[in-house]
């Protein structure tokens, strides 16, 4: 009787041992899942970094890398608690909210803000204010190298390898990309689509000012092109693909959009409605501008106007919007 109850007890203590193993695993598990992966973080916040490049000239791959660095890629109290993905202290100007946490010195100062794309933009803003700074913006946005180092220089972290850790960051996520999002380098947008990344992503999940309007043409949503896009950024920015939007503008790969330009982010239609079924060709317009003006797709309206693939209009010349012309 003595054997079988230490056996007894034995096996309860095994099985017990099993259910604390299992729900420390859990525990591990559920930690490990809630944290963002540096992929994630990178993906989501990209668009971002980039228009703020086009705002500043601080380099995005220097802007992700540090957000990267100081929030724990979203991950630390100071990012969760107060939207700080930066490790900017308040300093003696500051105005805004206060948070404090433990750093250099207990119980520092941190600046504290309403959203994380508040964080990105006083991020640029405090590069840009700061005099110790200003050398930086003499180098070139593909200069990630140059950026990382002066950094270090200038101060913004004490750690000793706070430059050679920014430039490790950007080189194993290939965030130097990011760097010619806004270029007006064809060659340079094209052999970034070419290569891809797997740590950048071609869709992310916000529009970081939701300042961009879109209006319908001929029910087809388009939007205004601003000086500095690309078809990569609007296609990030409306969750797209960047054949897509080529596509949908029957422009080939690489093609640069001038400000102003008209660009659709839908499928435009064969023809248009019943209100506005011609158009006098003026001098120098093409099909494409045509096609673009009434949101048309191109090659329909080749067919419709029975033309061949690169025929232009003849100025004055009558182009049919909605029905096929008639044979003489």
């Amino acid at each position: 009787m003595k054997y079988l109850f230490l056996s007894r007890f034995q096996n309860q203590t095994k099985n017990m041992k099993h259910i604390h193993l299992s729900i420390l695993f859990l525990i591990i598990g559920f930690v490990a899942f809630a944290q963002q992966s540096r992929h994630d973080y990178i993906n989501k916040y990209q668009l971002l970094a980039i228009q703020e490049m086009g705002r500043s000239g601080v380099p995005a791959s220097i802007k992700m890398a540090q957000a990267c660095l100081e929030s724990a890629d979203g991950n630390s109290q100071l990012a969760k608690k107060s939207n700080n993905h930066f490790g900017i202290k308040c300093k003696w100007d500051w105005k805004g909210k206060k948070v404090y946490f433990d750093d250099d010195a207990k119980n520092e100062c941190f600046r504290k803000y309403k959203s994380i794309e508040e964080s990105f933009i006083d991020h640029t803003n405090f590069l840009l204010d700061n005099p110790r700074y200003s050398s930086l913006f003499s180098l070139k946005t593909t200069d990630y190298k140059g950026w990382a180092k002066g950094l270090k220089k200038a101060g913004y972290a004490t750690a000793k390898t706070y430059d050679k850790r920014l430039i490790d960051i950007i080189e194993k996520y290939q965030l130097y990309q990011l760097d010619y999002k806004t270029s007006v380098n064809e060659l340079a947008v094209f052999e970034q689509k070419r290569i891809g990344n797997p740590g950048i992503s071609n869709s992310v999940t916000i529009n970081p000012y939701q300042t961009r309007m879109v209006e319908k043409r001929n029910r087809v949503k388009s939007v205004v092109a601003r000086k500095g896009d690309t078809f990569e950024i609007l296609a990030q920015e409306f969750g797209l693909s960047d054949w897509e939007i080529y596509k949908f503008n029957d422009q080939p790969p690489g093609y640069i959009p001038q400000a102003n330009e008209v660009v659709y982010i839908q499928p435009k239609k064969r023809k248009t409605q019943k209100d506005k079924i011609t158009h006098t060709a003026q001098n120098g317009e093409t099909m494409h501008y045509i096609s673009q003006m009434y949101a048309i797709k191109l090659k329909p309206l080749f067919f419709r106007n029975r033309m061949n693939l690169g025929q232009e209009p003849e100025p004055g010349q009558i182009v049919f919007l909605h029905k096929r012309k008639k044979i003489n």
